[in-house]
C-alpha cells in the first residue's frame, strides 16, 4: 500500500530528488534558442547562397555527401532520441493498465505519422505537376493585372507589341520577369524564417509552459508521448524517403559507385555521432 501511494505521489508532482535543476537549465535552454536560431538561419541560407560558388554547388559531389550526413542525423534523431522518449512516456507506471500498456501506441502513432507524410507528400507534388503541365499560371495578383493589361492593351491597340513600339514590350517583359523574381525570393525568405524559428520557438513556448503543468502527470506524459511518436515517424519517412531514398536512388548516385560508399560512410557517421549523443541526451 505505501508503495502504490508513492507511485501516485510520484505521478502527480515532480520528485523532490530529480537531477534536473530548473533555474540552472534556464541559462543553457536561453543559450540553445540563440544558438539553433543561427545555425539554423545558416544552415538554411547556405544552399541558396553557395549556388553561385561553383566548388560548393548543390550538383558537385560534397554537396552530396553532406547531405548524406545531415540525413544520417536526422534519422538517428528519429530513431534514437524521439521514438525512445515516447516508449518511455506512454509505457510509464503512471498511465492506466488500459489501455496505455496493452496496445504500442508508440508504434501505431509514428507508423499513422509516416503514412500522413508520405500521403502529404504525394498529393502536394501531384497537385504541384498538373498545375504546371497546364502552363506557366501567374503566381501573384500583381502578374495577373499584368498579364489582363497586356491582353486589353494588345487587342487595343495590336501595334504595341509590333517591332515599331517593340521597346514597350521589352519594358513590360522586364517588368513580368522582376515581379517573379521578386516573388520567389520572397516565398524562399519566408520558408527559411519558418524553418529557423520553428525549434526555438519551441523551445521558448515549452519554457513558459513548463512552470503551469507537472511532468510526471497522466495528461502531459500521454501529450507530449503522443507528440514524439508523431515526430519521430515524420523524421523517419523524411530520412529515408525525402533525403536518402531521393538521393541514392537517383542518376548521380547510382552512375558512381564511388560516391555512393562516400555517401554511406557519411550516414553512418551522422547517424552514429547522434547515436552516441543520446548516451547523455
Amino acid at each position: 500500500m505505501p508503495q502504490v501511494l508513492s507511485v501516485v505521489k510520484d505521478c502527480g508532482a515532480e520528485e523532490d530528488n530529480s537531477c534536473v535543476n530548473k533555474s540552472k537549465a534556464l541559462p543553457l535552454k536561453i543559450i540553445a534558442i540563440v544558438s539553433i536560431l543561427i545555425t539554423s538561419m545558416i544552415g538554411v541560407c547556405l544552399p541558396l547562397v553557395t549556388r553561385s560558388i561553383p566548388a560548393l554547388s548543390p550538383e558537385r559531389s560534397l554537396f552530396v555527401i553532406v547531405k548524406a550526413f545531415a540525413a544520417g542525423i536526422i534519422l538517428a534523431t528519429g530513431f534514437m532520441h524521439v521514438l525512445p522518449d515516447s516508449f518511455d512516456m506512454l509505457s510509464s507506471s503512471c498511465l492506466k493498465e488500459n489501455p496505455w500498456h496493452k496496445f504500442p501506441f508508440t508504434g501505431f502513432v509514428a507508423m499513422l505519422s509516416a503514412i500522413v507524410t508520405m500521403a502529404i507528400d504525394s498529393i502536394a507534388t501531384s497537385l504541384y505537376s498538373n498545375k504546371h503541365k497546364t502552363g506557366v499560371i501567374p503566381e501573384t495578383d500583381q502578374e495577373m493585372n499584368v498579364v489582363a493589361g497586356t491582353h486589353v492593351h494588345s487587342h487595343h491597340h495590336p501595334g504595341s507589341f509590333s517591332t515599331k513600339d517593340g521597346v514597350d514590350g521589352k519594358k513590360l517583359l522586364r517588368y513580368r520577369v522582376i515581379a517573379m523574381a521578386e516573388y520567389k525570393f520572397l516565398k524562399k525568405a519566408i520558408m527559411a524564417f519558418f524553418f529557423a524559428v520553428t525549434t526555438p520557438f519551441g523551445i521558448a513556448l515549452g519554457i513558459a509552459l513548463s512552470s503551469t503543468y507537472e511532468e510526471n502527470s497522466p495528461r502531459a506524459l500521454i501529450t507530449v508521448g503522443l507528440l514524439n511518436a508523431s515526430s519521430a515517424g515524420l523524421l523517419i519517412y523524411m530520412a529515408l524517403v525525402d533525403l536518402l531514398a531521393a538521393d541514392f536512388m537517383g542518376d548521380k548516385l547510382q552512375g558512381s559507385v564511388k560516391l555512393q560508399i562516400k555517401s554511406y560512410m557519411a550516414v553512418l557517421l551522422g547517424a552514429g555521432g547522434m547515436s552516441v549523443m543520446a548516451i547523455w541526451a
